[in-house]
């Protein structure tokens, strides 16, 4: 009796993959090299961001409370980019633990989200220098909105091709991707907008922003719906 099972490596993937309008199998591969390559790049940017984290120094007659309390800004930065690339990379993985193939203009799109993903930990570094500076929130701000923008391309160019998945995505999930990167780019506008007259605000958002994430999610889930939309998200 033939057993349905997935590809256990890239070369049966490979084997597995459906041909592409022009008949070329080659163009379609198994996603193990982009998750390899995105959680490397996800580990390295958690290790910058923790490299930036220095033990200060204490000058004559001066207290360790007050010397850290001089570093308190860059600690807040890497806290709030920790959460916010951690939030990116559990999405990532949950995204990609449903696609079966990639092809090359996923392969680009993924790496243009890893592009302003990357720049976090610079956008991080510069927030913690000029905490209560518009410009620094403006520019952390903008990389997060870049990344979200990219994370919604990714959810549609899947949405529209589910040959690559192992299962369609049914309109309950996709509706509830949609409304949660929405919810992020629209906070993150905000954070922008007040960034000039409530610089403390404005940083309170980009660090409050994982929980309001996963708060519109989880009430999504569990909202009222029907059976269908149900067994959809199960």
């Amino acid at each position: 009796m033939d057993v349905a099972r997935q590809p256990s490596d890239s070369s049966e993937g490979e084997a597995d993959a459906p041909l592409d309008d022009d008949g070329d199998r080659s163009r379609r591969l198994g996603p193990e090299r982009v998750l390899t390559l995105t959680d490397g790049v996800f580990a390295i940017i958690i290790t910058i961001l923790v490299l930036e984290l220095k033990v200060p120094e204490l000058g004559s007659g001066v207290k360790l409370v007050d010397a850290l309390e001089e570093v308190r800004p860059t600690f807040v930065a890497f806290v709030i980019s920790f959460l916010l690339v951690g939030m990116y990379w559990v999405w990532h993985r949950g995204v990609f633990a449903n696609v079966r193939y990639v092809d090359l203009n996923l392969l680009w799109i993924n790496l243009l989200f890893l592009l302003p993903v990357a720049m976090v930990p610079f956008a991080a570094s510069v927030l913690g220098e000029y905490s209560s500076e518009p410009a620094a929130l403006h520019l952390y701000g903008f990389v997060l909105i870049v990344a979200t923008l990219v994370r919604i391309w990714i959810d549609f160019y899947l949405g529209s091709h589910p040959g690559l998945l192992w299962a369609a995505a049914g309109k309950q999930r996709r509706r509830i991707n949609m409304i949660a990167a929405s919810a992020l780019v629209a906070v993150y506008v905000v954070a922008m907008l007040i960034a000039g007259v409530a610089p403390g605000l404005s940083l309170f958002l980009y660090f409050a922003m994982p929980g309001i994430y996963f708060l519109i999610v989880t009430l999504l889930k569990t909202g009222p719906r029907t059976k269908a939309a149900a067994e959809d998200l199960a």
